[in-house]
């Protein structure tokens, strides 16, 4: 029960499968953390770990890109229970981080909470939506005491 609000804190159900090589990976109690401080409703989500022949895989039949991607999430119900599938693909993850310079586990974890927006309805398809995802990103990231994940390094 969230004593300031009265209201149940949103329950969530998480699944993960590790099928990539690379290593280290965020534990479950990372993942549980990351995600559930984005949680508005009850979800229950089954987070997988790919490389990148499967992310390019993945990317290309349900988004017609043939490349592989950081994060994929699938909406399968939104009423009531929002349930749903993540895929994060590791490599493209480690070799982004690198790239901006960012802090791995800053990076999984911003992708973790970007995911789980995803299935409560976010997008940011347009400027007003992508400005209100990414304020909330931000807000979330520095809850953890993570750097806001839009700001140049």
């Amino acid at each position: 029960m969230n004593a300031a609000s009265g209201t149940a804190k949103p329950g969530l159900s998480l699944t993960v499968q590790y099928v990539s090589g690379v290593t280290p990976l965020p534990t479950r109690p990372q993942w549980r953390r990351w995600i559930g401080i984005a949680l508005q409703r009850d979800v229950c989500m089954t987070l997988r770990i790919v490389d990148d022949v499967e992310g390019r895989e993945l990317n290309k039949a349900y988004r017609g890109k043939d490349y592989a991607t950081n994060v994929l999430t699938f909406v399968y119900d939104d009423a009531g229970v929002v349930s749903g599938d993540v895929v994060i693909c590791a490599p493209v993850v480690e070799r982004e981080a690198a790239a901006q310079n960012k802090n791995l586990q800053s990076h999984y974890a911003h992708l973790a909470i970007h995911a789980a927006l995803h299935l409560q309805g976010y997008d940011h398809e347009n400027d007003e939506q992508a400005a209100e995802m990414e304020a909330l990103e931000t807000a979330l990231m520095v809850r953890l005491h993570f750097p806001d994940p839009y700001q140049e390094t």
